[in-house]
């Protein structure tokens, strides 16, 4: 075993601490009257197979279905008496669960989460009324104009990687899975090597990682470690080298959707990710940005604009997604080139980027006020690329970038002559 105290930050210091079998605990205790346990899982639909995609997100329903020890809604319950509340998520690359619970009921109310995560029984019964849970879901999904536009833009982005696909998975893929094959993925994945617990609360540290570490030992001693490791046959794809196009018709849209996108550095390649999320912010964030001030408050051509560069592990996306009136659809995305061109060409100015660097840093200091926000901070950083200085660090990341770093970021990766777009019209 294994503990390490961090001191990177004013803001934060968490102890990291290893357990023999592989599990990782980290734990802070924050003068604040709860506790939050939130359990990562390094494993999200990207490790699915076309044939069980969806898997991952329909075993986050079937966690909470009882146990051994537990009944099934004797967890909720037991948790729901407490005035506690608990809560999951299923992403790409990890999958969450958490409790925030009083500390007086923090011993008693973990070890049951920590029971449901590896202990499922996931019964047949159960299993077929979930699934129908699960196939509304996706039902409910495709009725969503952004959840659609989001699927066609991923379908885009990638031809191969998994990102490719929606965490739900397809109706027809879900219809088909057995019980039997959800205990196998369970088994597989679910060990310790792949979990990150992590206990953020009004608790000394020593208490927190006892409580987790206690729970956690109480599972089989003989339990088979069964982890396997991430397809290696993923790799990052290469750069779009022309404008790839695909149009659709929603006729339930009462204004058209351009989105355009390019394929970038994931959390792999962390250090070349900072840049892009500055650009990202100059374009975009704010009403005094680049494409907001031009095309929405100027120009009046969409009625808002949005840029996100999103970060999977193996590869993200910049992603510039604009709805407007369909005849002002070629103005729009010429315009979004043009100013993606000015950004290869032309500094980025210091005001603008201290403007980003400002909003970085008060985004942090507010994502850090409480417990469950550290704890989803520090279980991202640690789960998907072992490491918590990104967590603490990441505002003096964007302090470091400067103009010439953002102008080579543009150039390297945000091409206006090859990108992919999708354009989604409503006649």
């Amino acid at each position: 075993m294994t503990s390490t105290l961090f001191k990177s930050s004013r803001l934060n210091s968490p102890t990291l601490h290893r357990l023999p079998n592989g599990l990782t605990i980290i734990a802070e205790q924050m003068p604040i009257d709860v506790v939050n346990l939130n359990l990562w899982i390094k494993v999200g639909s990207a490790v699915e197979s076309n044939a069980i995609n969806g898997m991952a997100h329909f075993l986050e329903h079937m966690i909470f279905k009882g146990t051994e020890r537990l009944a099934s809604g004797e967890f909720e319950r037991r948790i729901e008496e407490r005035g506690a509340v608990t809560n999951a998520a299923t992403s790409q690359d990890y999958t969450h669960y958490y409790i925030t619970t009083a500390p007086q009921d923090f011993a008693e109310l973990a070890p049951l989460q920590i029971d449901v995560l590896c202990n499922p029984s996931i019964p047949d019964d159960a299993f077929e009324r979930e699934r129908s849970v699960v196939l509304e879901e996706i039902r409910r999904s495709e009725d969503n104009p952004h959840r659609r536009t989001f699927r066609r833009a991923m379908e885009m982005a990638f031809d191969t990687l998994p990102y490719r696909r929606p965490v739900l998975g397809p109706e027809s893929v879900i219809s088909g899975l057995e019980p039997q094959q959800m205990r196998d993925f369970h088994a597989q994945w679910y060990q310790p090597p792949m979990i990150t617990a992590v206990a953020v609360g009004n608790l000394p540290v020593e208490q927190l990682i006892e409580t987790v570490a206690e729970g956690f030992t109480q599972l089989d001693k003989n339990q088979e470690l069964r982890v396997k490791s991430q397809d290696s046959n993923n790799y990052p794809e290469s750069a779009f080298t022309e404008i790839v196009r695909r149009e659709f018709v929603d006729k339930s849209l009462q204004q058209a959707r351009l989105v355009m996108v390019w394929r970038v550095p994931g959390l792999a390649e962390l250090n070349q990710t900072y840049g892009l999320d500055i650009l990202a912010g100059v374009l975009a964030h704010g009403r005094t940005s680049r494409l907001v001030r031009d095309l929405r408050e100027e120009r009046g051509l969409v009625s808002s604009i949005a840029v996100s560069n999103m970060s999977n592990l193996l590869q993200g996306t910049f992603y510039i997604s604009a709805k407007c009136a369909v005849e002002n659809i070629a103005a729009v995305e010429d315009a979004i080139a043009q100013h993606i061109r000015r950004l290869q060409t032309e500094l980025v100015t210091e005001k603008e980027i201290a403007r980003v660097r400002k909003r970085v840093a008060n985004r942090f200091i507010f994502g850090n006020e409480t417990p469950s926000d550290r704890s989803g901070l520090y279980g991202f950083y640690q789960s998907l690329i072992g490491d918590l200085e990104p967590a603490f660090n990441y505002p003096l990341h964007i302090q470091q970038q400067e103009a010439n770093d953002l102008l080579l970021a543009a150039n390297q990766y945000l091409c206006p002559e090859a990108y992919g777009v999708v354009v989604i019209k409503s006649v």
